[in-house]
């Protein structure tokens, strides 16, 4: 099926065709007619599946057809999480309008670096602004910007931006906002704070949910190493010494992990980085153009780089810590295995996590067998206990403190009921 027939100009589809977009994804075939038609529009799809493009094409459409006067006036807002997002998704923006008859004028904005450029850069306005929330807002009182001319909201990674400290921001910015807008929310999980924010943004949404086929499903073979948590940077460079991957993504819980793993694998030889949110931006742009050419053979992340990054042909994601949610496991592993690749992901199992595992396999409905590597078996027991509650550490869920003092005082004899 070619673009044009969802739609879009013969000038579109061979600027799509330049790019490497031969033929429309699942998610493209559905969300980019309704695009055009004009629909707010809720897409889940499985990450990698091409969503970028699903609304990065018809939005430049309608900058083409709207773009009647002279004076720039901004069209299009998309809102994403993360600073690599918004790097990523303003170059899929222009490399898409490469060879078009005149080129939008994009700007990508976000926080951790000087405001002054991006204010010089929305000089004499904007076609379409990418951006994280924070640095909107900033951008806003500056009055480098209005966002009374927006005609289509993109709220990509549209799960992330409801979590914890972005809720209160994007809802800022919703009421600076038109009323009358195409929204469009996009994320590969539905949780249900999305569920509640759809009802409240979208006007009569067009519901698209790819699911998972044979077909669509990436190639990623998943992997569950029982080890004692002190071993696991030994066992990480005995992975790396024997399997010699070319590439590998490490997932850990902190900024203090990331750093601690990063220096022990530098001081074994191995070429590594850390990148985390304490990086400034010039370190996290230089970590990953260095680990996408091949010059870090290791990348030891937090969740940042989880969302969205596309890294062509990455053979190895290591989840050294466990994510903290089922969702944040399905974003992490599926950094491998993309674009018809096939990958592998590899998760830590330790004694105090071993219960949370479980519970990504049942909200994941699959089963990932055990492994112990030789010289590396562990002495802490990895126990094999039922879930208590269900909950198994997922944020938000655990027990607090005080929930759990009041469980041991209850479980003192002379206090049961």
């Amino acid at each position: 099926m070619p673009f044009t027939s969802l739609g879009l100009q013969a000038a579109l589809a061979d600027s799509a065709a330049a790019q490497g977009y031969s033929t429309p994804t699942a998610i493209q075939r559905a969300a980019i007619p309704l695009i055009l038609q004009g629909s707010d529009i809720l897409a889940t799809a499985q990450t990698g599946s091409g969503k970028t493009a699903a609304y990065c094409l018809p939005l430049l459409q309608q900058w083409l057809c709207d773009h009647t006067t002279a004076r720039r006036q901004l069209r299009g807002l998309i809102l994403l999480p993360t600073r690599e997002l918004a790097i990523q998704v303003g170059n899929t923006l222009r490399e898409l309008a490469e060879s078009l008859p005149r080129q939008p004028k994009v700007v990508v904005a976000y926080g951790g670096v000087s405001i002054n450029p991006q204010m010089m850069a929305l000089r004499g306005g904007a076609d379409m602004v990418v951006a994280t929330p924070g640095r909107l807002l900033d951008l806003l009182q500056q009055n480098a910007l209005r966002l009374t001319t927006v005609s289509t909201l993109v709220l990509d990674e549209a799960d992330r931006l409801l979590e914890q400290g972005f809720a209160a921001e994007v809802s800022q910015l919703l009421a600076l906002l038109p009323p009358y807008r195409q929204n469009l929310l996009l994320s590969a999980t539905f949780p249900p704070k999305l569920r509640s924010l759809a009802e409240t943004l979208l006007r009569q949404p067009q519901r698209i949910d790819i699911p998972h086929s044979p077909d669509s499903t990436p190639a990623i073979r998943q992997r569950a190493i029982e080890v004692d948590t002190a071993r696991r940077t030994m066992l990480l460079r005995h992975l790396l010494q024997n399997e010699n991957p070319e590439r590998v993504l490490v997932f850990v819980a902190s900024r203090h992990t990331a750093d601690h793993v990063c220096n022990k694998l530098q001081q074994a030889g191995v070429r590594a980085a850390a990148l985390h949110s304490d990086c400034s931006q010039s370190q996290r742009g230089q970590a990953l153009a260095d680990f996408k050419t091949a010059h870090l053979q290791v990348l030891v992340a937090t969740d940042v780089a989880a969302r969205g990054i596309d890294i062509a042909h990455l053979p190895m994601v290591v989840n050294y810590d466990l994510p903290r949610s089922p969702a944040d496991y399905t974003h992490r592993i599926g950094r491998t295995g993309r674009a018809g690749a096939s990958g592998v992901a590899i998760s830590f199992v330790c004694a105090y996590s071993a219960a949370h595992f479980r519970l990504i396999e049942k909200r994941q409905q699959q089963q990932v067998p055990r492994e112990r590597v030789a010289g590396f078996e562990p002495q802490d027991p990895v126990a094999n206990t039922p879930l208590q509650d269900g909950n198994g550490g997922i944020k938000g869920k655990r027990m607090s403190k005080k929930d759990k003092l009041r469980a041991a005082q209850a479980a003192q004899p002379g206090n049961q009921p």
